[in-house]
């Protein structure tokens, strides 16, 4: 009769086991799911400073809200070569950025009012916490791939052109 009772106690606890890790199984592929796709809002292209020659020209999605900007490029999986974020701000001031959500490592470029490039936060990494800040005041804030700003060989001094899509 112990041994019967027992048995099903322990049936019970090893069901009960199982069908909680099952759950929480579900509840982690669920969160998962949430894709967020590129959105083309507008044109980007950076230039040399001293020559006005092109470096690069890039599709942007544009962050220009406080919703927006509090987002940036969180939970995204992949962002393609040729594109970016802008951040627009309604006012030029020191920025800081981090990682928090953000699952692809990114380079923080800071720009000013004029559209000068004045610093530049490079290899950021996925899911870091850490304050990364502009060494100067910056009224916009281009995120891109990380280790492109290398390769394109963007420097602080060079500017920015860019046109909003209706």
């Amino acid at each position: 009769m112990r041994l019967q009772l027992f048995s099903k106690y322990l049936i019970l606890i090893v069901g009960l086991v199982v069908f909680s890790s099952c759950k929480e199984e579900k509840a982690i592929k669920r969160q998962e799911k949430v894709v967020v796709n590129f959105k083309k809002e507008g044109v980007l292209t950076i230039k040399k400073t001293d020559s006005d020659s092109i470096i690069k020209t890039l599709d942007i999605e544009i962050a220009d809200n406080e919703y927006e900007t509090q987002t940036g490029l969180m939970y995204r999986t992949k962002l393609k070569t040729n594109h970016g974020m802008l951040f627009i701000f309604p006012d030029e001031d020191f920025r800081s950025f981090y990682m928090k959500n953000t699952k692809i490592p990114l380079d923080i470029i800071y720009i000013d009012t004029n559209k000068t490039i004045v610093s530049v936060q490079k290899d950021a990494q996925p899911f870091d916490e850490t304050s990364l800040p502009s060494d100067s005041p910056a009224k916009y804030v281009l995120e891109i791939n990380s280790g492109l700003f290398d390769e394109w060989q963007i420097k602080v001094g060079d500017i920015i052109e860019f046109s909003k899509i209706n």
